[in-house]
């Protein structure tokens, strides 16, 4: 097997995989900037913790869509 000759199944657990390594980073990056965005204005942390929420549901369904996306497709 050559290293261009991938088959259907591999390309789409490589695809998943992607998929997860980018929501890991999304979900890291949208509590990173909470953190950082409470370090600086400490009285807006509930705002900001609730709209941090939503974002990262919002990015774990993209996640679950590409999950199902993989099995479908």
């Amino acid at each position: 097997m050559l290293l261009l000759e991938i088959s259907a199944g591999a390309s789409k657990l490589y695809g998943y995989a992607a998929i997860g390594i980018a929501v890991a980073f999304g979900v890291a990056w949208i509590f990173t900037s909470v953190i950082t965005s409470t370090a600086r204005q400490p009285e807006a942390h509930g705002k900001m913790q609730g709209t941090a929420m939503i974002g990262a549901v919002i990015v774990e369904a993209l996640a679950i869509l590409g999950f199902v996306l993989a099995f479908v497709l």
